[in-house]
């Protein structure tokens, strides 16, 4: 799997979430607006988007299992 095909993925997730943009910021670590420019695919080459995608990725795996027992 191609880093594009991660960064679409995510992007499928936090869209499929019920959790907003500013909440994921805020649990991933970064500012509101960095989300959205990664939802809008302005961020591609940020030397710190291996991090974001990797702390993103985690947070919507543990949304998902804790979605899974409320349901």
């Amino acid at each position: 799997m191609d880093l594009a095909s991660i960064q679409t993925r995510l992007r499928e997730c936090i869209r499929d979430s019920h959790f907003s943009q500013r909440q994921i910021a805020k649990e991933v670590g970064v500012s509101p607006q960095t989300i959205s420019k990664y939802m809008k695919k302005d961020i591609y080459n940020s030397k710190y988007l291996y991090h974001i995608l990797l702390k993103m990725y985690v947070l919507l795996h543990l949304l998902h299992i804790l979605q899974f027992y409320l349901d």
